[in-house]
């Protein structure tokens, strides 16, 4: 079953926490310095945020899927999309190892599509291969746009 993935860029982490527990009614079920998340099952929901004092708001939407074959189903669906798709592939991003793919819709809007396959000590990578987007990119740009 695929899950709705929203990521939001915070100045303040520690309020942030307190205001989405308060409102979802649940504590993270990961916290760490810069980053927790919140695995709702009602609403069906893998909402994220991170400290990014340069840029609040909503950093990208996805999608996040329980199987190799959910994932290859979702990867078609983006290949048919009128736009550029960048197939991130293995990365270490927002403490977790997953298997991802980006593209932007029409508005410039990123969506990432991904498959988890273990926990990281770490946020993330390098910048080298990562989506602007990404979080396995140190430092996005404030544009929206995948790599081409």
């Amino acid at each position: 079953m695929k899950r709705l993935h929203v990521h939001v860029g915070v100045s303040d982490l520690d309020r942030s926490i307190g205001f989405y527990s308060t409102l979802f009614a649940a504590e993270p079920s990961v916290r760490k310095s810069d980053y927790a998340k919140w695995m709702l099952d009602d609403p069906r929901v893998n909402f994220a945020i991170s400290t990014r004092p340069e840029t609040g708001g909503v950093r990208h939407l996805g999608i996040q899927v329980e199987s190799e074959a959910e994932l290859a189903e979702v990867y078609a669906r983006m290949q048919q999309a009128d736009a550029p798709v960048f197939e991130e592939g293995a990365t270490t991003c927002c403490y977790a190892k997953s298997e991802k793919s980006w593209i932007a819709d029409p508005q410039g809007v990123s969506w990432e599509t991904f498959l988890t396959k273990g926990e990281a000590t770490t946020y993330g990578g390098g910048v080298d291969s990562a989506a602007p987007e990404s979080h396995a990119a140190t430092k996005p740009p404030p544009c929206c746009e995948p790599a081409r």
